[in-house]
């Protein structure tokens, strides 16, 4: 897990890196198997969509941030 500020800086650079921006791949890790581990949705995201690590594991972190805070 990293830090808040390195999260944000994931996030920030993902459409740069992907070439698409973070709802898409939001929408992608909803749409996605149903798997119940962290990082089993980030190998998943990352082996399917060729992203690098760092970057699955923070668009799957932000999922589950926006999903908790649904919940409330």
């Amino acid at each position: 897990m990293c830090s808040p500020e390195t999260h944000a800086g994931l996030l920030a650079r993902i459409p740069a890196v992907t070439g698409r921006d973070l709802p898409h791949w939001l929408e992608a890790v909803e749409s996605g198997p149903p798997l119940l581990r962290h990082d089993e949705r980030a190998q998943w995201l990352a082996g399917e969509h060729a992203l690098p690590a760092a970057y699955a594991g923070a668009i799957v972190r932000e999922h589950e941030l926006r999903r908790a805070a649904r919940r409330r």
